[in-house]
């Protein structure tokens, strides 16, 4: 029998809206930089309604998934877009090119860090990982003007690190070390620290290759675990190359 999707969507988001609140709307709001409504549920309250649901609907076609998820990702709040994500990552084994489609076109929409990475590391990073000629579309998404799409390319990468296969991710992440906005530089920084707790001495060679103009809080960041006097070594070589930089505009203006 096939699903009526707007029935299951209704009593999912029953569940939602019945659901305790652990901290008030617009204090969630503001920690998770959402754009959208937020109701005020935990991540554990949302992963428990989805459990609920998958344990009443064992078997569902990819078919029914889709439309299922993208009923509720075209809700306008936040935790119903969560839901979508946390849908499509426990019916990961079922996720095709249709999925990767629906996922590829919530990523400008999905703005705001929590959402962001919750469906770049969750699912896409499945969908990438099982499908790596998928990896080309990740690379083109390093040049998009929107910032969240270049930052999503990054928490794509989860699965490959997590491997210790580490060639894609230096490929990509190389593409967006000087990128001018904040929140892709600290993505670049944290899947660089994750190389480094996966391969030390070859992201310590990455990031002394690619020292100069690095932007501070990516190596703040990168260099979480390191010793501090690698911390200092980069930061000395980054500030002398800005410093060069800046000589050099003087000297010709």
């Amino acid at each position: 029998m096939t699903m009526d999707i707007r029935a299951a969507k209704e009593q999912i988001v029953g569940h939602l809206r019945k659901a305790p609140k652990a901290s008030s709307p617009e204090d969630l709001q503001s920690y998770v930089g959402s754009p959208v409504p937020v109701l005020g549920l935990t991540v554990p309250t949302m992963r428990a309604i989805v459990a609920g649901f998958a344990k009443e609907h064992g078997r569902l076609t990819a078919a029914e998934l889709n439309a299922l998820a993208s009923a509720l990702w075209s809700d306008p709040v936040y935790e119903e877009k969560s839901l979508a994500i946390l849908l499509l990552g426990r019916y990961e084994k079922i996720l095709n090119d249709d999925s990767w489609r629906l996922a590829d076109g919530w990523v400008d929409s999905a703005t705001g860090w929590a959402l962001s990475d919750a469906l770049a590391s969750g699912p896409i990073a499945g969908l990438v990982f099982a499908k790596p000629s998928r990896f080309r579309d990740l690379l083109r998404w390093t040049r998009a003007k929107n910032i969240w799409r270049r930052r999503a390319s990054t928490y794509a990468l989860h699965r490959f690190v997590r491997a210790g296969e580490l060639d894609k991710p230096l490929q990509l992440l190389e593409k967006l070390l000087y990128d001018e906005e904040f929140w892709v530089q600290r993505a670049v920084g944290t899947w660089l620290r994750e190389c480094w707790k996966k391969d030390r001495r070859r992201t310590e060679a990455f990031l002394r290759d690619h020292a100069e103009g690095l932007p501070p809080v990516t190596i703040t960041v990168a260099t979480e675990r390191a010793p501090k006097a690698f911390r200092l070594e980069l930061r000395q070589k980054a500030t002398a190359a800005v410093a060069g930089a800046e000589r050099h505009d003087r000297r010709r203006s």
